[in-house]
């Protein structure tokens, strides 16, 4: 068994935060993971991503191939577009938030963004901003994506609520409590698809 993932998204929206958990999550599994991570002009709203490999034998290289994704996860639908290439056109999934974070004067029409990313033949795109401000947690927009991936990931959502409380513990239950219940919301999207 093994699942490529690209992670992407603005700095600042938890992009690498939701590779933690996901890698934390596998390691607990007994999963092989190799990660690579690239993190742009985060610092000023830049393009963030990282490729995460994940398998039950090892792992030679930490990039993935042009066309051989199995998910892109992304909290931004511009950054998701611009991954596309990396896609498993047949198997792959898209799963986005559909709300830009328009941090460039020439940022195209939101329509059209959407528009070219629902053209995969298997993608989520939604609002995963609203259901984070829904739950009084509006910077959990990563967890609620994450939660809507995690059907396809191949890992167990307990392991995934489990990391979220390893890596988050030391902030305090409430956001552990916070961030598992935005994970739960997302996974509620996946299921009713």
């Amino acid at each position: 068994m093994k699942i490529d993932i690209i992670l992407c998204g603005v700095g600042g929206m938890g992009a690498l935060s939701t590779a933690a958990i996901i890698s934390q999550a596998a390691l607990d599994m007994g999963m092989y993971m190799k990660q690579a991570e690239t993190h742009g002009m985060s610092q000023r709203g830049g393009d963030v991503q990282s490729h995460l490999r994940l398998s039950d034998q090892e792992i030679a290289s930490d990039l993935i191939p042009s066309g051989q994704c199995d998910i892109i996860l992304s909290v931004e639908p511009m950054e998701a577009l611009r991954y596309l290439p990396f896609l498993n056109k047949e198997n792959g999934w898209v799963i986005t938030n559909e709300n830009p974070f328009i941090n460039i004067p020439n940022y195209p029409e939101k329509e059209t963004v959407l528009a070219e990313v629902k053209k995969v033949k298997n993608s989520i795109v939604f609002d995963a901003d609203q259901i984070a401000r829904d739950l009084g947690n509006p910077k959990g927009t990563n967890m609620v994506v994450l939660g809507a991936a995690s059907k396809y990931l191949k890992i167990d959502i307990e392991k995934l609520e489990k990391a979220i409380n390893d890596i988050f513990g030391k902030k305090g239950d409430a956001v552990v409590e916070a961030n598992i219940n935005a994970l739960r919301a997302g996974r509620a999207v996946a299921d009713k698809m």
